[in-house]
């Protein structure tokens, strides 16, 4: 396997534990009950977490300051409006764990939120010369 394959595999398997930590394991009942607020500290902060973890990831597989900054940036943006239209769509029709829709809703969510994770391994390599 070439390196830059190598790199970019590497890179989605740290993100995608960043993932797990963020959004599962990091999450609590105030930011999970605020998300759907515009603007609610909750779900700024559920959006910081993010933003952190990214931040050592992207440090540790050796990303530039100055395109660091671009992709969190552009990471905090997607995920925190992702998050926001999901927790609206489900509020508004009332969703819980027992309807399907639910469930599509939150597995659209989260799919969206890992294509995001491979255009930002995209960019990194690109930014990193590999493209």
């Amino acid at each position: 396997m070439e390196q830059p394959v190598v790199a970019v595999l590497t890179l989605l398997v740290l993100l995608q534990v960043k993932h797990l930590m963020a959004d599962f394991v990091l999450q609590n009942a105030y930011i999970l009950e605020n998300r759907k607020v515009y603007g609610h500290p909750g779900g700024l902060l559920h959006v910081g977490v993010h933003a952190l973890l990214s931040a050592v990831v992207f440090l540790v597989m050796g990303t530039p300051v100055a395109v660091l900054a671009a992709m969190l940036a552009a990471e905090a943006l997607f995920h925190y409006h992702l998050d926001w239209a999901k927790d609206n769509f489900t509020h508004a029709r009332a969703l819980g764990p027992g309807q399907s829709l639910f469930w599509i809703a939150l597995g659209a969510d989260q799919a969206l939120h890992q294509l995001s994770y491979l255009a930002l391994a995209l960019w990194w390599l690109h930014a990193a010369g590999g493209v």
